[in-house]
């Protein structure tokens, strides 16, 4: 496991024995120190060093302490005063201003160290807040699915945010196409641990006979997919499809956090943030024995609702113009500029394919546009499929394999063992060219 960095700092005093003193004390507690004399020079030093708190005095030749506040945008570390000429009204003037604290000449040591410490850990947490939340669209994929000015994409958006830190399950539903595997992993990107594991299991594809050993892993052998992501999160899949022999051997996963290895005789306990997601009707699934109902109580604290792209009709103008930027740039062809021919076309089309069928018929839009023509119509209703012949070696080998990928998916029904079989190669290197080629299991069932 890598260790945190340490605390780092920049002082700001024009006394060199003062300078001299604050780093002995900051390095010998384990922060990175760096000292400087003249506030004028801390702004090159906090663009290039990143501190997370700076210490400065008050009073010193040039710009001041104060004037250094001052000048700080809203996007600048914690910065505390220190000063042997301090009064109240300075320090209440300088907590207003901004200052994180202040702190009198001559200092106490452990009181020092104790406020700096606190101010980094707030800097800390502010970075790591505005971090995690840029990870909605730079990490997650969010901005593919989520783009859009819709109340219902609003809400849901906010919904995200709110509920990334909270550990209790949520129930993605919506239909195919509509982005649940992304908002999944949006909320463990936005979680409390966006560097832990994340498994997403198709429950349709799970095996009754395999499934323990491959899930919980062998007494001295294997160590099994939940152990080796304890302490992230497990996106449990078209979750109406599992066979309901592994769905009791989960709810007691989920019920007890164990798992007991096929052949040991005591359990091995887990930690995960369970997600789960379904494009049926959950309720009828558990009226014709299709879902266990203490399942559904188990993953369904939470629902999020994915609203279908045929009710949020505003927002496809808008999505159709995004996709078409991103497939025109990978392509290197001029973005195609959107008629109102096509526009009618976009909003025409009942999308049954939602956002993915949109993305998917915008592609094909921009793979026209590189051979001079085509129409967001001829689009949606595939016409170019057949002329569309790949212009180098690499596009022609990609092609074939999206090809062949898709009927082997389609010839098994999604069981992607027996599509790796089938294709004659490992189920790591099919799910390795699956990302590679884009594709979506769902498109092909």
């Amino acid at each position: 496991m890598s260790q945190a960095r340490p605390n780092s700092i920049l002082i700001v005093d024009d006394d060199a024995s003062m300078r001299q003193s604050l780093l002995e004390l900051l390095e010998a507690a384990g922060w990175e120190a760096k000292a400087i004399s003249r506030a004028s020079h801390a702004q090159a030093e906090i663009a290039e060093a990143a501190p997370d708190v700076i210490l400065s005095d008050v009073r010193m030749p040039g710009m001041s302490g104060l004037e250094l506040l001052a000048s700080l945008g809203a996007d600048a570390p914690p910065l505390v005063l220190i000063s042997a000429h301090g009064d109240i009204p300075m320090a209440v003037q300088a907590m207003q201003d901004g200052a994180y604290s202040f702190v009198e000449k001559p200092y106490e040591p452990r009181r020092l160290l104790t406020i700096l410490s606190h101010a980094a850990d707030q800097a800390r947490m502010r970075g790591d807040n505005a971090r995690l939340r840029a990870r909605l669209y730079s990490l997650s994929g969010m901005d593919r699915v989520l783009l859009g000015g819709t109340e219902q994409i609003g809400r849901l958006r906010q919904d995200i945010l709110d509920l990334a830190d909270v550990p209790a399950p949520v129930l993605i539903r919506g239909e195919t196409g509509t982005g649940k595997e992304l908002v999944a992993r949006a909320l463990h990107d936005l979680g409390r641990t966006p560097d832990a594991p994340f498994l997403a299991l198709n429950c349709a594809a799970l095996s009754v006979e395999t499934f323990e050993a491959e899930m919980f892993g062998v007494a001295g052998g294997s160590e099994g997919r939940l152990r080796a992501v304890s302490g992230g999160t497990l996106f449990l899949d078209e979750i109406c499809s599992c066979p309901l022999e592994v769905q009791a051997k989960l709810l007691r996963v989920l019920e007890t956090m164990e798992v007991l290895p096929v052949g040991a005789d005591r359990p091995v306990p887990v930690q995960l943030r369970v997600l789960s997601a379904t494009n049926e009707d959950v309720e009828e699934a558990v009226r014709v024995g299709r879902l266990r109902e203490d399942l559904l109580f188990r993953i369904d604290t939470v629902t999020l609702s994915m609203p279908p792209l045929r009710k949020r009709k505003d927002d496809i103008g808008l999505l159709a113009a995004h996709f078409l930027e991103n497939y025109a740039r990978l392509y290197e062809v001029t973005v195609p500029d959107l008629s109102s021919d096509d526009i009618a076309a976009l909003l025409a089309h009942d999308w049954p394919g939602n956002v993915r069928e949109l993305r998917n018929a915008c592609e094909r839009r921009v793979l026209g546009a590189r051979r001079g023509g085509g129409s967001m119509a001829a689009a949606i209703r595939r016409d170019d499929v057949g002329e569309d012949v790949p212009d180098t070696l690499r596009e022609a080998v990609a092609a074939f394999e999206r090809e062949l990928i898709g009927k082997a998916i389609q010839a098994h029904q999604g069981r992607m063992d027996a599509t790796a079989e089938a294709l004659g190669i490992g189920r790591r290197t099919l799910n390795e060219k699956i990302v590679k080629l884009g594709l979506e299991k769902d498109d092909f069932l």
